[in-house]
């Protein structure tokens, strides 16, 4: 994809460089004579250096040499006839201001977010665009409000990785003739009017509410399955009420208070009631 990027960019420069007229290469050669004729003094001036992190596109007599960038190291160009322009190919990021956006569905959203790009064209930066840096900013301040118009409020606070996604690569594909990679696009934040803040927490604490209910309906429920079901094993064996009888006791005891309950046989019970 660079490959082909700095192919069309290299197309775009080679049909404004071309070669040298007669007038220019005569100057070229006079200003070459100077420098050597001047070699002593002219020397401070005829060796640049760049960093690793840098290229230099050199412009003689306000034409693109080589129509390729020079660097890193050391290089030589000729004093009164070159000029260079150094460019940072270091990635660079910068923060989105927060943008006040009108949704899809008509809410006001006030979203902020941060972009890393990188030259990876020297030369189609410094042709094709007056200002890379700031024109990229100026773009993805665009592009986030573009983007984020198209989307619901569900969609702009659930899915902020696809809309990153989406914000990179209509970012990248602008970019592309201006020699700019972007590498990454980020939304940091959206934040939304308090009106809505407090609708939204009122719905969801009633959408909790609603829940407690239910839970404690469905524990009622089981409670009272399980209840049935015991009273079905005790029905069944008569001793078994009277272990309970002495389980409750225990329980009661152990806990050192001065109330003692003795549980009666329902048997005998029954035998005083019929009289």
């Amino acid at each position: 994809m660079e490959g082909r990027r700095q192919e069309d960019s290299g197309a775009l420069i080679s049909e404004r460089t071309g070669s040298l007229g007669r007038v220019e290469l005569s100057i070229v050669i006079l200003a070459t004579f100077f420098t050597v004729l001047l070699f002593p003094f002219t020397i401070w001036f005829c060796f640049k250096i760049v960093q690793e992190y840098e290229r230099a596109v050199i412009f003689r007599l306000g034409r693109i040499v080589d129509k390729k960038p020079k660097g890193p190291g050391i290089f030589f160009v000729i004093p009164w006839t070159d000029s260079l322009v150094k460019v940072d190919l270091r990635t660079v990021s910068f923060d989105i201001p927060p943008q006040e956006i009108l949704t899809k569905d008509s809410v006001t959203v006030c979203v902020d977010g941060v972009v890393y790009f990188r030259v990876s064209d020297p030369i189609a930066s410094v042709a094709n665009v007056s200002n890379a840096d700031f024109s990229t900013r100026l773009l993805a301040q665009t592009t986030l409000r573009n983007v984020l118009g198209t989307k619901s409020l569900a969609e702009v606070l659930s899915d902020r990785e696809g809309i990153a996604h989406s914000m990179q690569s209509n970012l990248d594909e602008a970019t592309d003739n201006w020699g700019i990679k972007v590498e990454r696009v980020e939304i940091k934040d959206a934040k939304l009017p308090h009106q809505l803040q407090r609708a939204m927490a009122a719905e969801a604490e009633a959408a909790r509410e609603a829940r407690a209910k239910v839970i404690a309906a469905e524990g009622e429920m089981n409670a009272s399955r399980a209840l049935k079901e015991a009273s079905l094993v005790i029905a069944e064996s008569p001793s078994a009420l009277q272990l309970r009888y002495l389980q409750t006791l225990n329980t009661i005891a152990a806990e050192k208070n001065s109330t003692i309950i003795f549980p009666l046989p329902m048997d005998v019970m029954a035998h005083f009631m019929r009289k």
